[in-house]
């Protein structure tokens, strides 16, 4: 059984996808008036190409055994997580609206109370990669075509045990392993730089053993590109460093730096109408 998610969508239509995606996590946000939208627009693109055009899955059979494994690290950026899972049809997209509300499964950080398709509870910042090197690991034990994602956070590279799981990771060689940063300059104590800087990130990461790729997040060809040079790596796990704008995709938020927006209803009407222009009138 094979289910790679993008055999029939041309990148127009993957773009088509990530307008779509954003506009869900505005609508999702807007009703509370605060949430984690810049980090959501700025990775729609993202999200887009990984579950519908890269990892192989089956949204009517979340535990094949043979899927692959995509960790959302920092989970608190759930408003785009979930837009994307009920996208691809893992759940009911009438569910959506029910974000955050009090006794909801869609909670701000996502959780395995939501199903099956989220492959663990990544609340604490900097533990993720660490259970995705362990299902990497056991997927090569039982000789399983899987391979396993990680979309971690920039501020959430400062966290120590992430190296770890990194240095094992390179050490084991462990190529069916594809690690991306969502590289934004983005965290709640402000840009990123002015808490710990992460640079030279690239060369760090080749210096524990990665394959490397910087590139710009926001580009789904370039996106396509990467995971498949990361697919032909042999013997060494990949990193690949995607640069994104926070607020893409919404004229008046872009370069916002706002960890967790203010979002009154003016805002968030203006940025649901451009969305809906937008998928009206894509570019030709």
């Amino acid at each position: 059984m094979s289910k790679h998610s993008c055999s029939n969508h041309t990148l127009r239509e993957l773009e088509q996808i990530a307008t779509r995606l954003r506009l869900r996590v505005v609508e999702m946000v807007a009703p509370t008036g605060q949430g984690y939208v810049q980090q959501g627009l700025g990775a729609a693109d993202i999200f887009t190409a990984l579950y519908f055009a890269e990892a192989k899955h089956d949204p009517a059979n979340p535990t094949w055994p043979d899927r692959d494994r995509i960790f959302l690290t920092t989970a608190h950026n759930t408003a785009i997580f979930y837009a994307t899972l009920a996208e691809r049809g893992f759940f009911d997209t009438g569910r959506l609206p029910s974000y955050v509300d009090d006794g909801s499964a869609l909670e701000i950080n996502a959780s395995e109370r939501m199903g099956p398709f989220v492959e663990a509870t990544c609340g604490s910042l900097g533990q993720g990669l660490s259970v995705a090197v362990g299902c990497a690991m056991a997927a090569n034990r039982q000789r399983r075509p899987t391979r396993v994602y990680v979309i971690l956070g920039d501020g959430e590279m400062q966290e120590g045990q992430v190296w770890e799981a990194a240095m094992l990771a390179g050490s084991l060689g462990l190529d069916n392993l594809c690690v991306l940063v969502d590289y934004n300059f983005l965290q709640c104590e402000g840009p990123m730089d002015t808490v710990a800087t992460l640079e030279p990130l690239v060369a760090k990461m080749e210096a524990f053993g990665f394959a490397v790729q910087d590139i710009d997040g926001n580009d789904l060809g370039a996106l396509l590109d990467a995971f498949a040079q990361a697919r032909s790596t042999v013997g060494k796990p990949s990193f690949i460093k995607a640069n994104t704008l926070v607020g893409r995709g919404v004229t008046s938020l872009e370069g916002q730096m706002f960890h967790q927006l203010r979002f009154p209803p003016e805002v968030a009407a203006s940025a649901r109408a451009e969305l809906e222009r937008l998928l009206a009138c894509p570019n030709p």
